[in-house]
């Protein structure tokens, strides 16, 4: 038996989130079981678990979208018991039992090693959060953003992926401008690395479709009215890249700043990413975030705190990233 959040839906479609003991005969028929660790909370997690949003595409469901642990029994010979593992993606949490549990199978092709020096724990202090953020950082880079070429704007700073991408480009070189709505986080973004800070506001309401030449790149995890206006501000021949909905899903713009300044969006998905380009990323997190900048932006909770922390999440009461050990 092992202890796992089980969504379900009741018979007026309502999500029912509830913290079992279940039998590991109800995990699905993969490849490998991993005894789960640590997860992480994230946005879409959240979501999940208060069905506030269209995440779950398979019921009854595990949520999580992060887990982390040791291989407990494998059938394939990429992994064998001991191996320690990190996983993210892959629709997990969406089509596939996730990690808010203490065991999970999993199919061979979507396990990672845990990098040095990251432990089960410290890979869950990123884990999707994180990954993103450094797609984000991997694709301005190729595009040949270098520190020095002007301010990098890192909107919804004080967010799990914002917290990341402003500690990774901090740490990188950039010169980091953190947009947020919550003023009182200003000491800790400026800890993680952002030069200064600049209030949500002005980003978030429409704005004109070219606007003054600001910002030498751009990681954008809001979305709406804030993508766009990071668009219409971003320099001739500048970068955005844009992983999140956290103001909305539209995008109220114009062609004009790609057609009259070159302005390159990039579109950054976390969940369906080559292992190739994954360990890139990790490689990239483990050479330039501080372990102590991680623990900074973290907070701990149990598994049997997950449900009611959810709605926290959702509503933006809380910074950073959330670790999950699933041992309590």
């Amino acid at each position: 038996m092992f202890k796992a959040i089980l969504l379900s839906q009741t018979e007026d479609k309502k999500t029912r989130a509830e913290l079992l003991d279940l039998d590991e005969s109800r995990l699905p028929e993969r490849d490998v079981t991993v005894a789960v660790e640590y997860s992480a909370l994230n946005y879409k997690d959240a979501l999940a678990i208060t069905g506030r949003g269209a995440v779950v595409r398979s019921w009854p469901l595990v949520p999580g979208i992060d887990l982390a642990g040791t291989v407990a029994a494998s059938r394939s010979d990429q992994w064998k018991a001991g191996d320690r593992v990190v996983v993210t993606g892959w629709g997990l949490g969406e089509n596939h039992w996730g990690g808010l549990a203490q065991r999970a199978r999993l199919d061979a092709g979507w396990l990672l090693k845990i990098p040095a020096p990251f432990t089960t724990r410290s890979a869950m202090t990123v884990a999707t959060a994180g990954f993103t953020a450094a797609l984000c950082v991997m694709a301005l880079r190729r595009h040949g953003l270098k520190p020095g070429d002007g301010e990098v704007l890192v909107t919804g700073a004080a967010g799990g992926v914002g917290s990341v991408a402003v500690a990774l480009l901090g740490s990188l070189g950039y010169t980091v401008v953190a947009s947020t709505g919550r003023p009182q986080e200003a000491d800790y973004l400026q800890r993680l690395g952002a030069r200064r800070i600049v209030e949500r506001g002005g980003l978030a309401s429409a704005g004109k479709p070219l606007q003054k030449e600001v910002w030498a790149g751009v990681v954008d995890t809001v979305g709406s009215h804030t993508l766009a206006n990071a668009c219409a501000q971003t320099r001739f021949y500048g970068a955005v890249a844009a992983c999140g909905l956290a103001q909305g899903g539209d995008f109220p713009t114009t062609v004009m700043p790609f057609i009259l300044r070159g302005v390159t969006l990039y579109g950054i998905n976390s969940v369906l990413v080559p292992n190739e380009q994954r360990r890139d990323a990790w490689a990239l997190m483990a050479a330039h975030l501080d372990a102590n900048l991680l623990e900074a932006m973290t907070v701990e909770i149990g598994l049997s705190e997950a449900i009611a922390y959810a709605p926290r999440l959702i509503e933006g009461q809380v910074r950073g990233r959330t670790v999950v050990d699933v041992s309590r």
